[in-house]
């Protein structure tokens, strides 16, 4: 298991599907030497709309070069890497992915995985398709986020092992299913029970609550 790709995105505009312009950090660059990561991510990543996106909890988000040559077949076209936002685009991952708490202990850098992607109407833009959020939903192939432990520098080559979570293992794979179905009572304090990712937190505690 190895970084085949370090991505980093300045603030840039894309054209909306049905007219005006987005600001987003989705376009990512590789960058050909290391990179520091810090506990909001990696350095001079833009992250603009931070409501949905970033902060310590989805400080750095993976995807693996494995399910770019799905998408490359499925598309007919060439989707490299760095293309849906990632900043660390990874060989070798098990599928289907990790679980939330599962710890990625890079050379000089340690990971926790703390929730899966959820396909937004920027990630729709950047394809350049309506559509292409509900073919990412069917696709199940989600990417993970996560949380910084141990700050350091990435660089491309990096290899990694995988700490597994002690607790409850849910996937991230079964995390994306759940978070866009309806979840029951105990379902949800299960999740409450592992460590998600902050916003996805603060919604199942309403949910639970209210529930």
């Amino acid at each position: 298991m190895h970084i085949v790709s370090v991505n980093v995105g300045k603030k840039s505009e894309l054209p909306r599907i049905g007219g005006g312009k987005v600001t987003t950090g989705i376009n990512k660059v590789p960058r050909s030497t290391a990179v520091t990561v810090g506990d909001l991510g990696l350095a001079d990543d833009a992250v603009c709309n931070t409501k949905f996106h970033g902060g310590r909890d989805q400080a750095v988000y993976l995807y693996r070069q494995e399910d770019y040559d799905y998408w490359s077949a499925a598309l007919g076209r060439d989707v490299a890497a760095g293309s849906f936002g990632e900043n660390l685009t990874v060989a070798g991952l098990p599928d289907p992915y990790l679980c939330v708490g599962d710890e990625i202990e890079l050379p000089n850098v340690r990971l926790q995985v703390t929730a899966p992607r959820i396909p937004c109407s920027t990630l729709a833009e950047k394809m350049g398709d309506k559509l292409f959020p509900k073919k990412f939903i069917k696709a199940q192939l989600p990417g993970i986020y996560c949380r910084v432990l141990e700050q350091g520098r990435v660089q491309v080559g990096d290899a990694f092992t995988i700490a597994p979570y002690e607790g409850d293992r849910i996937t991230t794979v079964e995390f994306f299913s759940d978070w866009l179905g309806k979840m029951s009572h105990e379902k949800l304090k299960r999740y409450l029970n592992v460590p998600i990712d902050i916003r996805s937190r603060r919604v199942m505690e309403e949910r639970y609550k209210n529930g």
